[in-house]
């Protein structure tokens, strides 16, 4: 797949200032500094579609970004970042579980995992939530850069092991330095949008 345009559309700060839901959309969504603003980037071939943070917590909106005027990139809030009034970071769990569990359009989630770590109890049980709401997704292990490839393997598979029957859902890999992953990240979203 190759994207011919992508454009910055929108922040909402609801589910009810968010764009029609005429059109699939693809969020993406992981802990603070999880690097889902350069994957954006990576997925579009536009080094500034997102903005990228050195610090954590830089989404505070739901951001939405037009693709060729067929689908839709989301870059949703991190959860558990701890920085901010616990008013603050309970209004940024509500935003997501009502986007989540409430647009209809979502074709599919992209949870991003930073593979440099063994499985962290917060991205376990966001996982956990999707699979209870019966949310689409697919798991990207983030900065395989900086990680040995026995490691990654390792790391992955002690997080399926985290579930019944070892999480068989497809699990893909990235790195917005190299440029691995981008390939079967759009072969992803192509098969979803048929």
């Amino acid at each position: 797949m190759n994207l011919r345009t992508a454009t910055f559309l929108t922040s909402s700060p609801d589910l009810a200032s968010c764009p029609p839901p005429d059109q699939p959309e693809f969020a993406f969504i992981g802990r603070s500094n999880v690097g889902k603003s350069s994957l954006l980037n990576l997925l579009t071939g536009r080094k500034d579609l997102a903005r990228v943070s050195g610090s954590p917590g830089h989404t505070k909106l739901v951001n939405f970004f037009g693709v060729d005027n067929r689908w839709r990139l989301v870059d949703l809030p991190g959860y558990g970042y701890a920085k901010g009034s616990k008013q603050e970071r309970e209004r940024f769990q509500e935003m997501i579980a009502e986007y989540l569990s409430g647009r209809m359009n979502l074709a599919c989630l992209f949870v991003l995992i930073d593979s440099r770590h063994p499985p962290q109890a917060i991205d376990l049980d966001f996982v956990a939530w999707v699979i209870e709401g019966g949310i689409p997704f697919r798991l990207v292990f983030t900065k395989a850069d900086k990680v040995k490839a026995g490691q990654l393997k390792k790391n992955i598979a002690a997080f399926q092991a985290g579930f019944p029957g070892g999480g068989e859902w497809e699990v893909l890999s990235c790195s917005a330095k190299t440029g691995e992953g981008k390939g079967r990240i759009l072969a992803a979203i192509t098969a979803v949008l048929g």
